[in-house]
């Protein structure tokens, strides 16, 4: 292996190399797999509840599988009911039904600047 004592005989060497001509489509396949590339048809949402939804029966089948789907259908219902219960009062359903009246209220607002004030675009 020869030793290059300074960047030009290495530039002149590297520069003496016959190189293949790339694709003459190159350019195109590199843009369109990158920042051409076709949108994706599951939102993100869609595939977070679909892991979800497997996680969650993986969950119970590893449950099932160890035979104490009884006792935790018991325990889930008795957590069940005590949540229900909890939430079903009428304090909290009344502040429930304030604070749903006040966020529609707030989505109902026009929080737009003064008409003076907005700027125009650029054409």
């Amino acid at each position: 292996m020869k030793s290059y004592d300074s960047d030009e005989e290495l530039e002149r060497a590297l520069f003496s190399l016959e190189l293949e001509e790339p694709p003459a489509d190159l350019r195109t396949s590199i843009l369109s797999a990158t920042i051409y590339r076709p949108v994706v048809p599951v939102n993100q949402w869609e595939t977070w509840a679909v892991g979800a939804v497997c996680a969650l029966l993986t969950w119970v089948a590893v449950i099932l599988l160890r035979g104490e789907g009884a006792a935790t259908l018991n325990a889930f219902n008795t957590h069940a009911g005590e949540a229900i219960a909890a939430f079903a009062t009428p304090q909290m359903l009344f502040w429930a039904a304030a604070g749903g009246g006040l966020v529609l209220w707030i989505s109902q607002l026009n929080l737009t600047l003064a008409p003076g004030s907005l700027r125009t675009t650029r054409r």
